[in-house]
C-alpha cells in the first residue's frame, strides 16, 4: 500500500466510526501534522496508527486535539472586537429584546467568555443567550473551568481582567457569573445540524484550516443558522470575496450581514 493510499484509508475509516471527515482540512496540513503525531509514537503506518488509536481513548483523545488546532486568545484583534462592542451589539439589542449568540469552535473558552464580558458590560448578558461549541470535549472541559495563565490575559483590557477575574496560585479564575452564562456544547461542524434564529455567529481562526468546498457548505449554513440581518464575524485572514452568494452582505471588516 502507498502512502497516500495508506493515509486516505485512515480518513475513510475515521469518518466511518466518528463521522469526523478528514478530506474536508487542507490535506497536506493536515497529513503533515499527523504523521508528526504518528511518528511520535512509533507507529511506521497510518493502519498500525488506526489500530492503535481505536484500542487507546488517550491516545484517541490526543488525536482529536492535535486535528482540531486549538489557539484561541482573549480579544483576538481587540480593534474589531471594539467595533462589535460599541457599533454592533448596541444595534441589536435596541432592535430586539433578547439575543442568541453562538462562538463556534470556541476551543479553550477565551472568545465566549470576550463575549460575555462585553455583553456584562453592556447590561446585556441576562438578555442573551450564549453558545460556545467545539469539537473537542477535552478543551470544552478547560473552557467550562476557565482557569488561564497570566499570558492568555495579555489583551484584556485592566477593566475586564480587574472586574471578571480571580488571581488563584499564578493563574486567573473567570468569574462564576461568566460561566453560568455560556452554554457549552461539544458538536462537529462540518456534520452535525446547527442550530437557528442567531443575532450573532463568532466563527474566527477556523474556516483557513478547511478546504474550499467545506467552507462553501459552513458559509451556507451559517448564513441559514442566522437571523435575517443576523451577523457572521470572521478571523483577520478570512475574507469572504462574494459574500452574497451565501445571502451575506459586507458589514464591515470582517462582519457579514444576513440578507
Amino acid at each position: 500500500m502507498s502512502d497516500n493510499q495508506d493515509f486516505m484509508r485512515f480518513v475513510e475509516r475515521m469518518k466511518h466510526k466518528t463521522d469526523i471527515d478528514l478530506s474536508q482540512y487542507k490535506e497536506a496540513q493536515m497529513k503533515r501534522r499527523l504523521t508528526t503525531l504518528r511518528m511520535k509514537h512509533g507507529y511506521t503506518t497510518f493502519d498500525q496508527y488506526w489500530k492503535a488509536l481505536e484500542n487507546d481513548k488517550a491516545l484517541m483523545n490526543e488525536f482529536l486535539d492535535r486535528m482540531t488546532i486549538n489557539v484561541s486568545e482573549f480579544w483576538r484583534n481587540p480593534q474589531r472586537w471594539e467595533v462589535l462592542k460599541d457599533r454592533f451589539l448596541p444595534d441589536m439589542l435596541s432592535a430586539h429584546s433578547n439575543l442568541k449568540i453562538w462562538s463556534a469552535a470556541c476551543s479553550t473558552g477565551e472568545e465566549p467568555y470576550t463575549i460575555a464580558m462585553i455583553l456584562d458590560g453592556l447590561g446585556a448578558l441576562q438578555r442573551t443567550k450564549l453558545l460556545a461549541t467545539d469539537l473537542d470535549s477535552n478543551v470544552l472541559l478547560k473552557a467550562q473551568q476557565g482557569v488561564y495563565l497570566d499570558r492568555a490575559l495579555r489583551d484584556v483590557p485592566r477593566t475586564y481582567r480587574d472586574r471578571y477575574f480571580t488571581e488563584q496560585h499564578g493563574a486567573y479564575e473567570v468569574n462564576d457569573k461568566l460561566r453560568r452564562a455560556i452554554q457549552f456544547k461539544q458538536q462537529n461542524l462540518l456534520h452535525d445540524r446547527f442550530d437557528g434564529e442567531f443575532h450573532l455567529i463568532v466563527c474566527r481562526n477556523v474556516m483557513i484550516y478547511f478546504t474550499e468546498d467545506a467552507k462553501h457548505q459552513l458559509y451556507h449554513k451559517f448564513s441559514a443558522a442566522l437571523k435575517p440581518g443576523g451577523l457572521l464575524f470572521v478571523g483577520s485572514t478570512e475574507q469572504i470575496f462574494t459574500p452574497s452568494q451565501y445571502g451575506f452582505e459586507a458589514a464591515d471588516t470582517f462582519f457579514y450581514r444576513r440578507i
